[in-house]
């Protein structure tokens, strides 16, 4: 049974022990779950939930607003209109193409994918690249045909949405509510029913 939660520091997810192992990408262990953030001197090292944006309801949990996510190349869909996803429930995952981790989760990722698509979710990958060649939109291309991603892809080169989201992981889930809000977060690999069980959480209420 999911248990009601508001998410309200990244860290306290890390000290909960989501994280089973951790390490950097220029060190990575063979049992590692996760993948550090050794990029972007312009990426931020706050986490995402310290946004003053809360939303308060009467019957639902507050919680912080997800930032947007936008990008100007989307590969598997149409651009997204964040707005436009309103009113339906929204995985977003950061995931770089050649990491082991967010390579071993894409299994269960797709098989959400297919389970909810049609009954008012969707996932966006949101390729964050740590690697030069991780750049290259016609690598990332054959990445995501090789790997079987199915779901929409947004390219995030400029880091932009990483930023906003102040993310330090490979892969990281973010799972945003109806109204926008910030309601379960998973770090690395596994962790898969809890997340299914949010998403069917998530699609009940109004």
């Amino acid at each position: 049974m999911v248990k009601d939660a508001v998410v309200t520091r990244f860290w306290a997810i890390v000290a909960g022990a989501v994280i089973t192992a951790s390490c950097s990408a220029g060190n990575m262990a063979p049992t590692a779950m996760v993948r550090v953030q050794t990029i972007p001197a312009t990426a931020t090292d706050a986490p995402a939930m310290t946004s003053p944006d809360l939303v308060t309801d009467t019957k639902l949990p507050a919680g912080p607003v997800a930032p947007e996510v936008a990008s100007d190349t989307w590969l598997n869909s149409p651009p997204l209109a964040w707005n436009s996803l309103r009113g339906s429930v929204v995985l977003v995952e950061f995931w770089t193409f050649d990491c082991v981790n967010c390579r071993d989760v894409i299994p269960a990722l797709s098989g959400m994918y297919d389970s909810y698509k049609d009954k008012g979710f969707t996932l966006i990958g949101v390729h964050s690249p740590e690697f030069q060649y991780e750049h290259v939109l016609t690598n990332v291309r054959d990445a995501v045909r090789k790997l079987g991603v199915r779901y929409p892809v947004a390219i995030d080169n400029d880091y932009a949405n990483w930023n906003r989201y102040r993310n330090l992981y490979w892969p990281a889930l973010y799972l945003v509510d109806k109204r926008g809000v910030i309601r379960y977060t998973h770090i690395g690999e596994g962790g898969y029913t809890a997340t299914r069980a949010w998403i069917e959480k998530l699609l009940g209420e109004p």
